[in-house]
């Protein structure tokens, strides 16, 4: 991980983006999946994931688990992004429609509220030509003083 300013003179940007490198370091299943991340700002973070034969199901449309996955670690991403460690105490996705072999699979998430230690966070999963995928709405809780990165 490259250095990084000291946390009190990071800006809240480039807290999120060592949040990312950090989290990524050790993120196994977002590596392999294959999932990138593609932005990351305070409270955001976009992610891709190309759907492979491996992640398709009986139907030989992309696993809704995989998908939720996806969803998932946006949420994840987002919610770290102020370097307090910080974990889903819940979600719920609809799918609307499958995911389809060959299909750019993007997870946009944002936060929607943020207090004290329990945050709200929705995502939305598109394919590449625009068509929702899926919505997803998560909750977290932090842990106060506690960082998502550890130096």
């Amino acid at each position: 991980m490259p250095d990084a300013p000291p946390p009190h003179a990071r800006s809240p940007q480039q807290t999120a983006e060592y949040v990312r490198d950090g989290m990524l370091a050790n993120d196994r299943a977002t590596r392999w999946l294959g999932m990138t991340i593609d932005a990351i700002a305070p409270g955001r973070a976009v992610l891709t994931m190309t759907v492979h034969e491996p992640m398709l199901n009986g139907h030989a449309i992309c696993h809704g688990g995989l998908i939720a996955t996806l969803a998932d670690t946006a949420f994840a991403y987002a919610c770290n992004s102020y370097d307090e460690l910080t974990v889903a105490s819940g979600f719920a996705i609809d799918l609307l429609a499958p995911g389809r072999l060959g299909d750019v699979l993007t997870a946009t998430c944002h936060e929607v509220s943020r207090a004290g230690r329990t945050g709200v966070y929705d995502c939305e999963v598109r394919n590449q030509r625009g068509e929702r995928i899926a919505v997803f709405r998560g909750r977290s809780y932090t842990a106060k003083g506690r960082p998502a990165v550890r130096p």
